[in-house]
């Protein structure tokens, strides 16, 4: 009989320590704290190819500023400069340059116990769009975390 309720108890504990793994699996929603999205006007001149970066000090935050300013002062239209890196990481996606106006980014982060992801949109007009060259830009800061960050 004792033999019996231990099995019994130790399946429990088996069946529940799974259950609640697999909870920590799930994702949740994670909402970003934007704090500039548009699209750059240097047809390119920044020098900023199409890539998604994580940002986690001041001084490559400063560099990523400095690039996006070098033709407009895109910095002036940011929410916020001066990030708390021992409480934030940046996270900054960059589109490829286009020959039009109209394309935006959009974002999607969720995370579970083993790493953050960001899910990125690219959105393109539809109908009629300006004729001159743009390079999409979303720029949010996430709470620092020590998971790894993916993105797709």
């Amino acid at each position: 009989m004792m033999k019996t309720q231990t099995i019994i108890l130790l399946s429990l504990v088996f069946v529940l320590g799974c259950k609640s793994n697999q909870n920590n699996a799930k994702m949740k929603t994670i909402e970003p704290i934007l704090i500039a999205k548009g699209n750059l006007h240097g047809a390119g001149s920044e020098g900023i190819d199409k890539q998604n970066i994580i940002i986690d000090n001041q001084a490559d935050w400063e560099n990523l500023i400095s690039k996006m300013d070098k033709v407009n002062k895109v910095s002036e239209q940011f929410t916020e400069t001066k990030i708390d890196f021992s409480r934030y990481t940046v996270i900054a996606i960059f589109n490829d340059v286009m020959g039009s106006g109209g394309h935006s980014i959009a974002i999607d982060i969720s995370a579970n116990s083993e790493r953050i992801l960001v899910v990125t949109k690219f959105h393109s007009p539809s109908g009629n769009a300006t004729s001159v060259m743009t390079q999409p830009y979303y720029i949010a800061k996430i709470t620092k975390t020590e998971r790894p960050i993916a993105f797709q």
